[in-house]
């Protein structure tokens, strides 16, 4: 039975190969490593070590060039063509286990091209079992996708009573228990038993497993991994449902560990002895007490990783240098990733943001939001859009999907906690029934640093940021700090300035500005920023129109020491040139 181990992103290299001089100044518009001149030596040299290609070169050429480089989806990395006009980003090959897909969609967009992808599951909105979040599969999965596709009833065997992704549960409903079952889906931990008929079989192993490991100080590598190795196979689980590695927080850096780590892809997870010691185990050792002051490491390890309910699936079992454990979670560690997308191009977007909506299960955000990031969702997503306003039904959502054991993107324009939904997400996450969910916060590229970097370098010294929205801020503490930025002399951004229904602020911050700065004071206009829409006007504090200010609008408002220089604003830093 054949084991798909990619994830489907593309997280280290990409090279673009390019021939003639149109490919070579549409190569450069992308930013990755480029190659121009030779493609077929190009590709020989580094197929096994770069993760994708973008060619921009004809779809035959291209055909003709790869095809003698195959081996398999496992391995092969992706291949993506674009002709030399710029009109096509066409997924070859490697679209779902290689990341070929989302690498057309990234290249389009980055280009204005048009992504053509011909995969079934992406053009007929059916999620694809190799890219479901938190799960890795591996069996016939050609047929079992077929069937779904068709819409064929499939059985599906969960003796984990784990959760499927609501996307998947949805197609299996729609297409029912009737007719005879064109093949089983076992979500399970355990290596299956090789089948006595013909049926179609897929394995979908959630990351339901966690390895404990103590070591000796001069274990290896090899020592660890063919230890856990042979005690998965004696106990007839499977490696695929490892989801992390867990050892006492003195062996956090050792070799052996990161080896494990690496081999198969899996978070580590550290405990100080004091933590481990109270931890109930069948198989505590006084010797090991005494050497590392608790009485249990791979055992107490894998456990305290597991989470409440966990139960021990392997007991301690003693290799060369090494002793390993095995504990089975009791259900799904959800996580809550609050994801800020940059001010609105592709441009801005930070890779760790990309990386964390893709595997994500969820994605939960205001529907502009939710489009900003289409690119990188597919039909394996279940996706929850809002409209604007309802933030904290919004938080509250994502934070009852992640209690639940879902993985979550909780999705916002510029910097996640910049007046926007990191800072709620983290408040209520501090009650219960939240206090024990996993949350990271990826920041991202504010509105405001994007306005300045078009105006120039207007925030180059002190600067104040100020929201003139008063729906959840009293005007009279928005005008303090307002009066506090003019009586400083500090730079002032200003997001929110205007709305249809809230006019007369920008106004009055204006007029407190004029009682401290002149009216020839360097003002940018900058609305949309880093979008199709997107408009730059660099005025002054006296020639300010505020009807050309709106929600999308970010003022930058320079100092007494701001100025124009060769058409930039400037804040200079204090250095002497």
């Amino acid at each position: 039975m054949g084991a798909v181990g990619r994830t489907g992103i593309i997280a280290v290299k990409v090279v673009t190969i390019s021939v003639t001089e149109a490919g070579r100044r549409l190569a450069e518009r992308l930013p990755y490593e480029h190659a121009h001149g030779d493609p077929a030596a190009t590709l020989a040299a580094r197929w096994t070590d770069t993760d994708a290609f973008v060619m921009v070169l004809a779809l035959g050429a291209t055909v003709r060039l790869v095809s003698p480089l195959l081996v398999d989806k496992e391995t092969d990395p992706a291949v993506v063509c674009v002709d030399d006009s710029g009109t096509f980003a066409i997924s070859v090959c490697g679209g779902h286990a290689g990341g070929a897909n989302a690498l057309a969609h990234e290249v389009a967009l980055l280009l204005g091209a048009q992504p053509v992808v011909t995969t079934a599951t992406d053009r007929l909105d059916v999620p694809a079992l190799d890219q479901l979040a938190g799960f890795r599969v591996e069996g016939d999965l050609a047929p079992i996708t077929s069937a779904l596709l068709d819409g064929r009833p499939l059985v599906v065997d969960n003796d984990l009573h784990w959760p499927l992704p609501a996307p998947l549960t949805e197609r299996l409903d729609r297409a029912g228990s009737a007719g005879e079952p064109a093949g089983r889906i076992v979500v399970s931990d355990r290596e299956l038993t090789p089948a006595a008929s013909s049926e179609a079989v897929v394995a979908l192993r959630p990351s339901s497993l966690v390895v404990g490991i103590g070591t000796t100080t001069d274990a290896t590598g090899p020592d660890a991994c063919d230890t856990i190795a042979a005690a998965l196979s004696d106990a007839g689980l499977s490696a695929l449902a490892l989801g992390a590695v867990a050892t006492i927080d003195r062996r956090a850096d050792h070799p052996a560990i990161a080896a494990v780590a690496e081999r198969w892809g899996l978070a580590v997870h550290t405990f100080d002895a004091a933590t481990l010691d109270v931890i109930d185990v069948p198989t505590p050792s006084d010797v090991v007490a005494q050497a590392v002051g608790t009485h249990s490491v791979a055992e107490a390890a894998a456990l305290a990783a597991a989470g409440p309910g966990a139960e021990l699936v392997v007991a301690k079992t003693i290799g060369t240098r090494v002793t390993v454990a095995v504990a089975r979670r009791a259900g799904p560690r959800g996580s809550l990733s609050v994801i800020g997308l940059g001010p609105g191009s592709l441009d801005h977007r930070t890779a760790e943001a990309t990386r964390a909506v893709r595997h994500a299960e969820v994605v939960v955000g205001l529907e502009s939001y939710v489009d900003q990031c289409g690119d990188l969702l597919t039909p394996a997503h279940d996706v929850r859009r809002f409209p604007i306003g309802a933030e904290v039904e919004r938080v509250r959502l994502a934070l009852d999907l992640a209690a639940a054991g879902r993985r979550v993107a909780l999705v916002c324009s510029g910097d996640a906690g910049v007046y926007a939904m990191a800072s709620p997400a983290l408040e209520l996450a501090g009650s219960d029934p939240y206090r024990d969910i996993e949350i990271s916060v990826v920041p991202g590229v504010t509105a405001g640093l994007a306005a300045a970097a078009l105006l120039g370098a207007p925030l180059g010294h002190d600067h104040l940021v100020v929201s003139l929205s008063d729906l959840l801020t009293p005007w009279e503490l928005i005008e303090a700090r307002v009066r506090a930025a003019a009586e400083h002399d500090l730079v002032l951004v200003v997001y929110n300035p205007r709305s249809r229904t809230r006019t007369w602020q920008i106004e009055k911050t204006r007029s407190l500005l004029l009682e401290h700065r002149s009216a020839g004071t360097p003002v940018g206009v900058v609305t949309d920023a880093a979008r199709p829409e997107q408009r730059v006007v660099l005025t002054t504090l006296g020639g300010l129109d505020a009807d050309a200010v709106n929600m999308t609008t970010c003022l930058v408002i320079g100092s007494s020491t701001t100025r124009v220089v060769a058409g930039r604003m400037v804040t200079p830093r204090g250095y002497s040139t």
